[in-house]
């Protein structure tokens, strides 16, 4: 250890179990490793006092790319005050930053490396435990696979949801009234100017979107898991609440590192099928399935597709908040936020599950009241939202591995739907050709090459409507693809494919097959005899669709060649290397 006045005596060979001398570096002298690194950490001004507590590695994602994150600054600087409170050390380390509109061509196609990173950086640096700052879009399913795969104790805080806007005398927000302008201005019913004059109020605060996309729904999950304190995931970016959640889980988890609380005494299978009841209940995010499927999955906890999507089905959608409703996020957070949610579905939820605070989720709701008498974002069971299912996985000949629809942001009449396909080969061929094809309101827009292995799973799922229907007046089509969608859109969208175009049945359908979706049966079916099918197989090039393009980087071809389907959560298969 270092003396308080810088000088001491010389360090002890012998590698520490934990604390800042853990995990010394490999110069094939241990008591030089520990000496060196004392010299570092002098140099930096710390001295015993310091470092003779529990070491909290605090990853934050803060980048210019992600402008969502602007507020995280002083989100950071809570959450070391609590680790300092509660006697840690806290030590800030930088991680990849996945701002989704930023990133080219997802932000999916970096969860994965960002997961491997976090992994490493956990184990490698000497930190007792870990708080990851993220928010924006996949920082947090993948900080949270890394440091599952890690195992060291672990807190989740988000960068917490934008406050809503008013634009033309309404309410608005990012990024479901992105879509919904956007497609105005497609159809020719929103001006130039006007469209501009959007673009700087549908953000407005720092933050993450305030609607129930991705963002809004992994924070959800993620408190529902046991892997952030509870009642921080719907505090706004700007507001005191969303310090304070960061300075709880500054506090709290230095107490996980005495208690040795990892994500592995944490998670089991109830704290995911809680979690997947959840995502159902709020309108949540397809994305939130397939992150949900690799959490489970770097837990070594099996948790099938059908599984997910029977219990998010099971219940009806009780916040109402957009796409699926017509408020925002921090309407929720008035209303309770997620413990209020949860207390409400507590008759559907598994409560003995862990929580982050180390207590059943019964415990931790004690004295936690379900929805408020008065109208809110948040209602009960028996008053929802809607009665129908917000999400349901879908299987059949289309999709014998398995699809996902977001039926609450979907129209009610296309739930049931028989139409002809009208086929797109990748994201170019659909840009090059959507506004040319010859599709009626009855057609099935259909999407491949644009699964995990063919082209890293992009939010290129909600097909643009061609632009002479768009102006006719209609404003959703049946869509059907390997591609994934954000979680801010709408309409009726059929994703997650699998197995996805390059190796299953999305990838021989022709245009003027016809292809039925049947919701309520939980059915994607392509109607075409058997026997052609097998010779249009036959004809087709093996691996076709998932060969890199030449000039692809070093990560893309090797995700592309380990990479798991979306029923399985697209994540990095190892084994495949041996």
């Amino acid at each position: 250890m270092i003396a308080s006045d810088g000088a001491g005596s010389p360090p002890a060979a012998q590698a520490a179990a934990s604390g800042i001398h853990q995990g010394p570096t490999s110069y094939g002298d241990p008591g030089f490793s520990r000496f060196v690194r004392s010299v570092f950490l002098a140099s930096a001004g710390y001295d015993d006092t310091d470092t003779d507590r529990p070491i909290i590695g605090v990853g934050h994602s803060i980048s210019d790319f992600t402008p969502c994150h602007r507020d995280m600054p002083g989100l950071l600087d809570a959450v070391c005050r609590g680790v300092i409170e509660a006697g840690g050390l806290p030590m800030a380390f930088p991680t990849a930053s996945l701002g989704e509109v930023f990133l080219d061509p997802t932000s999916m196609m970096f969860r994965n490396l960002l997961a491997l990173e976090v992994e490493e950086l956990v184990r490698a640096q000497p930190m007792d435990g870990a708080v990851l700052l993220g928010g924006c879009d996949k920082t947090v399913p993948g900080h949270l696979m890394g440091a599952i795969s890690a195992g060291r104790p672990v807190l989740e805080v988000v960068a917490g949801p934008m406050i809503a806007s008013r634009w033309q005398g309404e309410r608005i927000g990012a990024c479901t009234d992105c879509r919904r302008l956007w497609a105005g201005h497609r159809a020719g019913d929103v001006g130039e100017t006007e469209i501009r004059a959007a673009t700087g109020v549908l953000a407005p605060t720092g933050g993450t979107c305030m609607v129930m996309g991705t963002a809004s729904t992994m924070a959800i999950i993620v408190e529902v898991l046991g892997l952030a304190v509870p009642g921080s995931a719907t505090a706004p970016a700007p507001s005191g609440d969303r310090l304070r959640a960061g300075t709880r889980s500054g506090r709290r988890i230095v107490e996980m590192v005495v208690e040795a609380l990892t994500p592995q005494r944490i998670l089991t299978k109830s704290s995911f099928i809680n979690a997947a009841v959840v995502l159902g209940a709020v309108g949540g995010s397809t994305n939130a399935v397939v992150h949900l499927l690799a959490l489970a999955g770097r837990a070594g906890i099996e948790l099938s597709l059908s599984e997910l999507g029977d219990a998010a089905a099971s219940v009806p959608v009780i916040v109402d908040c957009r796409p699926t409703g017509a408020g925002f996020l921090d309407d929720l957070h008035d209303a309770g936020g997620v413990p209020a949610l949860l207390a409400e579905l507590a008759p559907r939820l598994d409560m003995e599950a862990t929580t982050a605070l180390g207590c059943s989720l019964g415990a931790s709701l004690e004295g936690v009241g379900g929805s408020p008498a008065w109208p809110s974002a948040l209602h009960s069971v028996d008053d929802p939202v809607s009665a129908e299912p917000s999400l349901v996985a879908l299987f059949g000949s289309l999709a014998p591995d398995g699809a996902v629809l977001k039926a609450g942001a979907a129209t009610p009449a296309l739930l049931s739907h028989r139409g002809p396909a009208v086929v797109f080969d990748g994201v170019e061929d659909m840009q090059a050709r959507i506004d040319r094809v010859d599709a009626t309101p009855g057609s099935v827009l259909v999407l491949r090459g644009c699964g995990p292995a063919s082209a890293g799973m992009p939010e290129a799922g909600a097909i643009p409507i061609p632009r002479k229907l768009a102006a006719a007046g209609v404003t959703d089509m049946v869509r059907v693809s390997d591609a994934r969608m954000s979680g801010t859109a709408f309409g009726t969208v059929v994703l997650h494919v699998a197995p996805e175009g390059a190796l299953g049945p999305l990838g021989l359908v022709r245009d003027g097959d016809l292809i039925e979706l049947d919701a309520g049966a939980r059915r994607l079916d392509l109607l075409v005899d058997d026997s052609v099918l097998e010779r249009r197989r036959l004809e087709a090039a093996p691996g076709d669709g998932l060969r890199p393009e030449p000039d692809a980087t070093r990560w893309r071809t090797l995700q592309s060649s380990l990479i798991t389907q979306a029923d399985r959560g697209a994540d990095i298969d190892v084994e495949r290397l041996g």
